[in-house]
């Protein structure tokens, strides 16, 4: 049975107490003593004489391509061939750059304005959020006053506003004006012209 309280023994055998567990990394450490009589420096390389060499500019060869009138790839080839120009080290501006900085000149992101203490005291923010909330809260029952509006139709624009009574015109065409009557239904002419000037 499992011993109460203790973990599982196993089959290994421990080395001895002068063992040590790990990998041994041999490093010069001599302390403070060490430290301050030698000083490690990095040895500057050596710098040869030729110049680095640069990546093309295909940027600026392409827009003297363009500008010279090539428009196969033959003759844009021809003219890689012919103009070789290469890209601008921006290294060798940095010195120039660095020197002309101001020195009072402060970098990085400038801090907030505090908040002013009096402000948080005196309730002022919570003062402000009231003020908004009442002003949305107006809006809110204006809009509503205005959704629950009844919208007008013909018919009730009609019961407010009646329409004018049409004139009954007594026009006939031209054609008609001239045309004798087929009946007379008066006895004779003298009645008929009192009748009409009634």
């Amino acid at each position: 049975q499992h011993e109460v309280g203790k973990p599982l023994r196993n089959c290994y055998s421990l080395p001895g107490l002068d063992f040590t567990y790990g990998m041994y990394v041999h490093k010069r450490d001599g302390g403070v003593a060490e430290a301050i009589g030698h000083w490690d420096s990095v040895k500057p390389r050596k710098t040869r004489n030729k110049e680095k060499i640069m990546p093309r500019d295909f940027l600026t060869m392409n827009r003297g391509a363009v500008d010279a009138g090539c428009t196969t790839a033959r003759e844009f080839g021809l003219y890689y061939k012919f103009m070789d120009i290469r890209c601008k080290d921006e290294n060798r501006f940095l010195t120039g750059w660095v020197s002309k900085i101001p020195a009072d000149m402060t970098f990085g992101r400038p801090a907030r304005p505090s908040t002013p203490i009096y402000d948080i005291i005196q309730h002022r923010y919570k003062e402000m959020w009231m003020e908004r909330q009442r002003a949305r809260t107006k809006l809110q029952i204006i809009e509503k006053k205005k959704l629950d509006q009844v919208r007008g139709n013909r018919t009730t624009y009609l019961r407010t506003h009646k329409p004018p009574p049409k004139e009954e015109s007594f026009w006939h065409p031209a054609r008609f004006e001239k045309v004798e009557p087929h009946l007379s239904t008066f006895p004779d002419t003298e009645t008929r012209e009192k009748a009409l000037s009634a």
